[in-house]
């Protein structure tokens, strides 16, 4: 069969006789291997296993290389309504049939998507680059069908969906936690009698509460007075949509520029003018020196952080001597400590790594 394009021509050119007066036998034989090279061209420019094997697309469908889209549809719905298996009978007829409409599938899917009629083209055009159609055809199939875009916008979406769920039930957990703790209890439980939230009437008729309700709606409003008035930081902060995952991807440009902004405003203030700390930027060395993120600083004490200031920990001297006065302190805690004393002599006597024999 003929493959149309370039092979088509090197066919009829192969087919065309070369007649030359008086040619020796040395010209024929050049003949006959330019043929045998033209014959040659023809077969590889169909693989086995790619696209339509041996038999070339267009003629499967009966359609020329410049058909159009809707031509090459016209031709695949009539070939599939003629060779479709359930209008024949027989085994044999069904069977040949089956393998029939199974090509004019193959075809119709070769050539009906742009891409991939336009490395079929090539492929007719080009018989001699193997590896090339074996890349582009394979590649082409084990693509995945789904973009990977919409896969990482999906999965980053239900990790931000988890990540405020998760966050927001251990706000809640702390909530219900502190409204259990007597110092913040008596505290919502004076702002809501001021605010005349539990100084209810009993209720008669049809709108009369249980003992059970009326407890749990005054949990509910002690719980709500505490979540406005109490200032939770760290882990257990109240959740901002805008801390969540997809958020700070979005925004990340703009947190690099308000970086990158910040950074050489520092530079400039305190390495180049020389100027001196405000409080704000003593905190963010003591913090950096302490090796504490945003959250775990920001719940520590304000007494405290007024502590470090004192001590003057911005400086990296000073913050050296606390922290080996620190270690110093917690070495003679543990030690006076009746608790430490009595692990390090079950470390040093039952510890693991002692083998005994007990008797029962």
């Amino acid at each position: 069969m003929a493959v149309p394009g370039k092979a088509e021509g090197e066919a009829a050119a192969c087919r065309t006789p070369l007649i030359f007066p008086g040619s020796s036998m040395s010209s024929r034989r050049l003949f006959l291997l330019l043929s045998l090279a033209c014959l040659a061209g023809q077969v590889t420019a169909l693989i086995e296993g790619l696209y339509c094997g041996q038999d070339v697309c267009y003629d499967v469908l009966g359609v020329n290389r410049e058909a159009t889209k809707a031509e090459i549809a016209r031709a695949y719905r009539q070939l599939a309504k003629k060779y479709h298996p359930d209008r024949y009978r027989t085994n044999e007829e069904r069977e040949t049939a089956h393998n029939k409409f199974l090509l004019v599938a193959t075809a119709y899917e070769t050539l009906k998507d742009e891409e991939t009629r336009r490395d079929y083209d090539y492929m007719l055009d080009h018989p001699e680059e193997y590896y090339r159609h074996y890349y582009h055809y394979y590649s082409r199939r084990l693509a995945p069908k789904v973009d990977v875009r919409i896969v990482i916008l999906v999965t980053v979406c239900v990790i931000s969906i988890f990540q405020f769920y998760s966050w927001r039930s251990s706000y809640n957990e702390a909530i219900k936690y502190l409204s259990t703790v007597p110092k913040y209890r008596i505290q919502a439980t004076e702002i809501a009698k001021q605010q005349g939230l539990l100084n209810r009437g009993k209720e008669k008729g049809k709108n009369r509460k249980s003992k059970e309700e009326m407890r749990e709606e005054d949990e509910e409003i002690i719980r709500d007075i505490i979540k406005n008035k109490i200032d939770i930081k760290g882990g257990y902060q109240k959740p901002q949509i805008y801390d969540i995952l997809l958020f700070q991807i979005v925004l990340f440009p703009y947190y690099l520029f308000n970086y990158i902004t910040w950074y050489v405003h520092w530079v400039y203030r305190f390495n180049i003018k020389g100027e001196e700390y405000g409080e704000e930027e003593k905190l963010f060395l003591i913090r950096r020196n302490m090796k504490m993120s945003q959250s775990q600083f920001d719940s520590l004490e304000e007494e405290k952080k007024k502590l470090f200031l004192e001590e003057e920990l911005w400086k990296r001297e000073a913050y050296e001597v606390y922290k080996k006065e620190q270690e110093e302190e917690m070495k003679k805690k543990m030690a006076s400590d009746p608790r430490w004393k009595r692990y390090r002599r079950w470390m040093k006597n039952e510890g693991p790594g002692r083998l005994t024999f007990v008797d029962d």
